[in-house]
C-alpha cells in the first residue's frame, strides 16, 4: 500500500457504512459507502486513493485527486488558513501548501504549479510550489528522439518551460511549436538535444519534423486536435480535404504520402492516423 496513490486492495470485510480494505500489516482501512461500487463484494479486489482524513486517520476513495504523490500538477487554492494554502483536491479533502513551501504568497481563487509529496516528519500529504527543488536532482539520462511526458508549466521569451517525466526541466522553443498549446497542459514530446550544461532541449515531434512542408504540419496539427485520428484519405472528396487543410486534393495526397514515408502517420482504409 502507498498513501498518496492508487492501489489495488482487497475487500476483506462489509458493514453498514462501508466496505473494509485489506493494507497490509493488518491495516484495515475504510472505503466509504458512498464510493463502494455497486457489485463490489468480499474478497474483490478495487482500486482506490489513499490520503489520511481530517483526523489522521487512513482512508480509501474511488474518486480521482487532481494529482498523486510525485507529480506536478496545476490547482486552484480554496482556502487561505494559519498554516498554509488549502488547494482543491479534487476529493473530499483539500490539500495544504505550508506558508513555508509557497513560493510566493498564494491567493484565494487563483491557480498555481505544485508538487505533491509525502512530508518526512509528518507523514501527511502535502504540496509545495517551490517547484525547483524537486527537479533536475539527478543527470538526465534521455535518449535523442527518446519520447517523454510533458506538463506545459511557464511561457518564457525563448518559448515554454516543460516539466520532463516529472524529473527535469526541459524548453519548447516557439518557433518549433507548429500547434495550439497553453500552460498546465500535459502531453507527449520528444529528447531534441541534452546540453553540456544539462539543460534539455524539447520537441513536440520527433526529429526530422522540421523538414517537413507546411502543408504536412497542417495535417499533423489538426491530427492532434483529433485525438490523432481523422477519417479521411486520398479517397476523400476534395471539398472535405479544403475545409480541413485548405488545401488542394493533389497536395494533400503529396503530403500524407510523405509523412507515411517519414512515419509520422499510418494511412488506413477509413483514415489516417498518428504512429
Amino acid at each position: 500500500m502507498e498513501i498518496g496513490k492508487y492501489n489495488k486492495l482487497k475487500v476483506i470485510k462489509a458493514v453498514d457504512f462501508g466496505v473494509y480494505l485489506d493494507g497490509g500489516n493488518s491495516t484495515e482501512i475504510l472505503l466509504p459507502r458512498r464510493y463502494v461500487p455497486q457489485d463490489l463484494s468480499v474478497g474483490d479486489d478495487v482500486e482506490v486513493f489513499i490520503y489520511h482524513d481530517n483526523e489522521g486517520r487512513l482512508i480509501a476513495t474511488t474518486d480521482k485527486p487532481a494529482g498523486t504523490v510525485g507529480e506536478f500538477v496545476f490547482m486552484r487554492v480554496r482556502e487561505i488558513s494559519t498554516v498554509g494554502a488549502f488547494l482543491d483536491w479534487g476529493i473530499m479533502k483539500d490539500l495544504l501548501v505550508p506558508f513555508q513551501e509557497q513560493k510566493t504568497d498564494m491567493i484565494k481563487g487563483e491557480k498555481y504549479l505544485v508538487y505533491i509529496y509525502s512530508d518526512f516528519i509528518t507523514k501527511r500529504i502535502v504540496a509545495s510550489s517551490r517547484i525547483d527543488k524537486f527537479l533536475d536532482n539527478i543527470p538526465p539520462a534521455y535518449n535523442k528522439n527518446e519520447e517523454v511526458d510533458l506538463l506545459i508549466a511557464d511561457k518564457t521569451e525563448l518559448g515554454y518551460k516543460v516539466i520532463i517525466n516529472n524529473l527535469h526541466w526541459g524548453l519548447l522553443y516557439h518557433n518549433e511549436i507548429f500547434k495550439r498549446i497553453s500552460i498546465g497542459e500535459k502531453c507527449k514530446g520528444y529528447i531534441k538535444e541534452i546540453r553540456t550544461d544539462d539543460k534539455i532541449d524539447i520537441s513536440l515531434y520527433p526529429l526530422g519534423y522540421d523538414k517537413v512542408d507546411p502543408i504536412s504540419k497542417k495535417i499533423m496539427e489538426v491530427l492532434d486536435e483529433n485525438n490523432g485520428y481523422l477519417p479521411v484519405n486520398d479517397k476523400s472528396d476534395a471539398n472535405e480535404i479544403y475545409s480541413l487543410f485548405s488545401c488542394s486534393k493533389k497536395s494533400f495526397k503529396k503530403a500524407i504520402g510523405s509523412l507515411y514515408k517519414q512515419r509520422f502517420i499510418v494511412i488506413k482504409n477509413d483514415g489516417i492516423q498518428k504512429s
